[in-house]
């Protein structure tokens, strides 16, 4: 049998510590009353592990969402063997022996060798625990690590109904607490808060050891070995164990409430969490950046107390002149530059040459940025002058500079986190910069993304990749849609949860804010303007939101802002912190907002859109493409819009409690079909499957259209009265194959919407805005760029047939963070070409400039009337294959409305435009203008990695009506 265990060896060291990976031993799985027992693992969760073992299928088919759930409702415990590690070990009343725990899920009961070594019951923290005392004594014969773990599910049931648990209300004027599909008790765990179910996601409330687990020895001996890197997790010398490292870098001065002086110098934070079994008084830190050829003098960091029981938090400061490191920035704004911090913790330096043995290094990848939300007042200057319609600020900037934050929100990447995989996350971080944005708003309901695979067992990388890729990060604190119980208990739970996920978040450059928590702020106002008792609520989020989590929070940081929540009113103060709500003046504009409108016939009605300085959601649900369909259905007749499974993996809106099917599913199907049968020709055709593939591919067709009109109304605002310098489209990826938000389906197959975004959120773009109340067209380019930039905008009307009918061109200048009017008309009569029917016309405008030195193009399109009533022709599209993948379309009738080419099953990838160098799917195909894109796949999430190109298939909206 081998034996798992490794040694943590350490740069410029000869002194190592034992450290055991527990993913080596042999784990058992069962449930509460024996009948069910099979192989288990680490790290795992119960339903991967009864998957593997045969009990169940796959959770995600068909409707094992439903048929599983028993899984949820039983108790499961995790039992190894501990012979593997203790045959080796040597019990010493010196050593110690600490039980490193990065991620348990949820509710669990931990023992050792027969003695209890804790309770634990928050997902978000890592947990360490002395168990020498257990090892040197085991109970009778027992010599196992168990966990034994809790139904979340029951545990909160139980919690809730304790006689002094507090009374979250549901009246018809307001909801306290939202419920999904497992009622009312989420607000009660802190597990992630979409496990019991959300409106884009399943409901399996898994439970299991979700990332990975060590026993690391510390001992007086010095043990020797060959000096190397410590790369391993956990962190350890002899006698020490580093359960964390922040770093935080800021301006000298800066804090949340105090902007950076651009001028001043760096400071580099460090903070050690330290567990030791040994003292050391006079330990020191050097640290280093060998790109810029720095290293600090020796660095006093003050004692290290001999404590294993618990961190020690120690600090230095290390400053650097503002000039001499290159600045990170997003990749759309500038160099997402990175240095290597090499951090050398000394606990007893010598005289000698060189660090001592017991000494650790660690290279830690970081950036210099400052980043800032701007909350406070537009000044009587800045409206007079640049015409900003009155109230508070509410945008980003970076290194002193405002930009324009363009972007999407991220929720898990899957129903069972230590399932997730490295290469899937990647795919999704990088399909985003491919797509224009530079912002990912990390959702509150989620989990908090890991920095990388090695850190705090995160398995796979996710910080450290928007650091490496440019893209800013948004985060959030687990908290989403409800109100929170205040009490002690609750408390002690919450704030090692936040300390340990703020000071592990720190070091990334990508990270741009802290909010505590998700569309929770308006909840409570409803509360209090709607309930006799709302005071008391509106007390609590205050207490909560506005006191609690942001001390917290900012007492651990100095580079970033926290606001109370992702949708809110602002600020009325700073320092001190005070929540501004209802506090506000008439007409003036104040915080952000969000936006949701499921009246399909008002989907593009622009007065319906908010005027708001930054709109942080906002979205229209799609069916994922026919090739999802296939991964997940089991009956040739589910593949149907509105059959019984495929409405079951309709959760929009959410059923609140256990019904299944979700009764309301009806009401989600109707919003998209709605949307179809307004806007597009309405699918059917005596191919039953191609019918349904079409209802999909025109779900996502519509979602794509509404969300480009949005995104290109609120860049609009950029350059308007409301200085509008946002917009995060919910939602970016998605965690099953069912309806949802997302832009990105569950393969990692690119959805309509991800195409729509790589157009609008190029950084100069050109779009239409129809009034039809007074039937007017204005015509923009927008910009997003800091310079002046300079182009021509072409506009020409064609008929379906693909003849011009007429053009113009015009030179535009447009200014930092604004627009250049390009046409206005009036009149529908005078706007169309003279002698033609709206039905059949339509206007084609793009714009050239020089962005960033280099040609950029981009295009949109006006129809003056619903293509559900266009006289569309037959485009007669025809693809020529060509090598490594490239295809040439042609329009050989008339034009291809919406042309979309879809890869074949099993691959992943997105199709290249060889002539823009951009992505390219989804436009409007015109007769001797012929289109020319690569299909450039994902080697590692494809299934397939050398399809036949005649599998590509080519459709347009001509497909909905004709086979």
């Amino acid at each position: 049998m081998m034996i798992f265990i490794f040694w943590t060896l350490l740069a410029s060291s000869l002194a190592v510590a034992r450290v055991f990976d527990l993913s080596g031993l042999q784990w058992t799985l069962k449930n509460q009353n024996g009948s069910i027992i099979v192989p288990g693992s680490l790290p795992s969760q119960a339903h991967l592990d009864l998957f593997e073992a045969g009990i169940i299928n796959d959770p995600l088919l068909g409707i094992n969402e439903f048929t599983e759930r028993w899984v949820i409702n039983d108790n499961w415990t995790y039992t190894a063997d501990l012979t593997p590690f203790t045959q080796t070990y040597q019990s010493n009343a010196s050593a110690k022996t600490l039980l490193v725990l990065y991620g348990i899920d949820t509710i669990a009961n931990i023992t050792l060798a027969g003695h209890p070594v804790a309770w634990v019951n928050n997902q978000f923290r890592r947990y360490t625990f002395d168990v020498s005392d257990c090892l040197s004594s085991s109970a009778g014969e027992d010599n196992n690590l168990t966990i034994a773990f809790e139904s979340a599910w029951y545990y909160g049931l139980n919690v809730s109904m304790r006689p002094d648990a507090e009374y979250f209300p549901i009246t018809p004027l307001v909801s306290t607490s939202y419920s999904f599909e497992y009622p009312n008790v989420r607000e009660w765990i802190r597990k992630i808060d979409d496990d019991f179910g959300w409106d884009w996601g399943p409901a399996f409330v898994p439970s299991g050891v979700y990332k990975p687990a060590y026993l690391a020895t510390l001992s007086e001996s010095e043990l020797r070995g060959p000096a190397s890197n410590a790369t391993s997790c956990p962190v350890t010398s002899s006698s020490i164990l580093l359960d964390e490292t922040s770093i935080d870098i800021y301006k000298y001065g800066q804090n949340s409430s105090v902007a950076p002086d651009q001028s001043a110098d760096w400071i580099i934070n460090v903070t050690f969490g330290i567990r030791s079994i040994k003292l050391f008084e006079k330990p020191t830190v050097i640290l280093s950046i060998p790109e810029l050829k720095l290293t600090s003098e020796p660095l006093n960091l003050g004692p290290i107390p001999a404590n294993a029981d618990e961190n020690t938090y120690l600090s230095v400061n290390w400053s650097i002149p503002d000039n001499i490191p290159e600045r990170w920035y997003p990749i759309d704004l500038g160099n997402p530059k990175l240095y290597n911090l090499i951090v050398t913790l000394d606990p007893s330096p010598s005289q000698g040459e060189g660090p001592s043995a017991e000494s650790i290094t660690q290279t830690i990848t970081t950036g210099f940025r400052t980043i800032q939300l701007l909350q406070t007042p537009y000044s009587e200057e800045e409206i007079a002058s640049r015409g900003i319609t009155p109230g508070d600020q509410w945008h980003f900037a970076i290194n002193g500079k405002a930009f324009y934050s363009k972007g999407t929100n991220i929720i898990p990447f899957d129903p069972f986190y230590s399932r997730i995989r490295p290469e899937a996350a990647r795919w999704i971080l990088e399909s985003a910069v491919k797509s224009g944005q530079n912002m990912l708003r990390i959702w509150g309901g989620g989990i908090y993304q890991p920095s990388d695979a090695a850190t705090d067992g995160g398995l796979y990388a996710f910080y450290s990749l928007c650091d490496e890729l440019g893209i800013l990060a948004w985060s959030e604190l687990i908290f989403s849609d409800s109100l929170s119980p205040i009490n002690d208990f609750f408390l002690e739970s919450v704030e090692p949860e936040v300390r340990q996920n703020v000071r592990r978040v720190n070091r990334h450059p990508s990270n741009v804010q802290w909010a505590g928590g998700n569309e929770i702020e308006d909840i409570v106002m409803l509360a209090n303007a709607s309930l006799a008792n709302g005071t008391h609520y509106l007390d609590e989020f205050v207490y909560m939101f506005q006191d609690y989590l942001h001390d917290i929070v900012l007492s651990e940081t100095n580079s970033l802002p926290y606001t109370d929540c992702s949708t809110t009113r602002g600020v009325l103060s700073l320092d001190p912190y005070v929540l501004r709500f209802e506090n506000g003046t008439p007409g003036y504009i104040y915080g952000n907002t969000e936006q949701y409108n499921y009246n399909a016939s008002e989907a593009f009605d622009l007065t319906t859109y908010p005027v708001s300085r930054f709109v942080n959601e906002f979205g229209f649900h799609s069916m994922p493409s026919f090739y999802s369909w296939e991964e997940v259905l089991e009956n040739p007749k589910d593949f149907a819009f509105n059959s019984s499974v495929v409405m079951s993996r309709d959760h929009h809106p959410p059923a609140g409690n256990l019904s299944w099917p979700n009764p309301n599913a009806p009401q989600g199907q109707y919003q998209m079909t709605s949307a179809v049968e307004l806007w597009l020709p309405t699918p059917g055709t005596s191919d039953s499957n191609q019918t349904f593939a079409q209802w999909c591919w025109s779900t996502q067709l519509f979602q794509s259209m509404n969300m480009v009109a949005e995104i290109a109304w609120y860049r609009r605002g950029a350059g308007l009265g409301e200085n509008n310098l946002g917009s995060l489209v919910w939602q970016l990826n998605d965690i099953w194959q069912g309806v949802s938000w997302s832009a990105i389906e569950y393969s990692g197959r690119w959805k309509v919407l991800q195409y729509g975004m790589a157009t609008v959120y190029s950084p100069v773009i050109i779009n239409p805005f129809w009034f039809p109340g007074n039937e007017s067209l204005t015509i923009l380019a927008t910009s997003d760029r800091w310079e002046t930039v300079n182009g021509t905008a072409q506009l020409t009307w064609y008929d379906w047939s693909g003849n011009a009918i007429s053009s113009m061109s015009a030179p535009f200048s447009i200014p930092t963070l604004n627009n250049s009017f390009i046409y206005e008309g009036i009149g529908l009569d005078t706007i169309l070409p003279f002698g033609y029917n709206a039905k059949d016309v339509w206007l084609l405008m793009n714009v050239t400039a020089i962005v960033d030195n280099r040609l950029l193009t981009s295009e949109s399109y006006f129809t003056p009337v619903s293509l559900a009533y266009a006289n569309l022709i037959d485009p007669q599209i025809a693809v020529i294959a060509g090598d490594n993948y490239t295809f040439i379309l042609s329009a050989k009738g008339g034009v291809g409305v919406w042309t979309w080419l879809d890869h074949p099953s099993g691959t992943v990838g997105y199709f290249l435009d060889l002539t823009t160098g951009l992505p390219s799917n989804g436009y409007y195909l015109i007769p001797g203008i012929d289109r020319t894109v690569q299909f450039v796949s994902s080697v590692e999430l494809a299934t397939v990695q050398s399809p036949d190109p005649a599998d590509f298939v080519v459709r347009s909206l001509w497909n909905n009506i004709h086979i």
